[in-house]
């Protein structure tokens, strides 16, 4: 049995200390041991962007349109299945909540319910 703590987000009981930090091996997650556990769930919660399939969506995951999407002032539309690299999350007010460059388009806004995660 570790004379360490479990790992607050995977519960993982093989934890190490590594200089004044404790990791995980599991989920690679480093915390200070001498943190009350307020502060980890403060830092954990954030920005939760799920896809039109219940997946949990990260900065510079790799996402595919479910369906085709008009982009006004452009000549056409984006087609289903096109894929989308390198997305970054954001927190706007106008419900796009991935921003992305996609070729041929330049940079824009999606909503999450129109991808799933690639």
């Amino acid at each position: 049995m570790s004379e360490f703590p479990p790992c607050p987000k995977c519960n993982c009981e093989y934890t190490y200390p590594s200089d004044n930090l404790l990791v995980c091996p599991e989920c690679f997650y480093e915390w200070n041991p001498e943190e009350t556990e307020a502060e980890v769930e403060k830092e954990n919660t954030g920005l939760k962007v799920i896809d039109s399939l219940g997946n949990v969506l990260q900065n510079g995951d790799t996402v595919v349109l479910i369906k085709d999407l008009a982009v006004k002032g452009a000549p056409k539309s984006l087609k289903t299945g096109m894929k989308v690299k390198n997305i970054r999350l954001s927190d706007s007010n106008d419900g796009h909540n991935i921003d992305c460059k996609i070729d041929g388009f330049g940079s824009m806004g999606l909503k999450s319910e129109f991808v799933r995660k690639a």
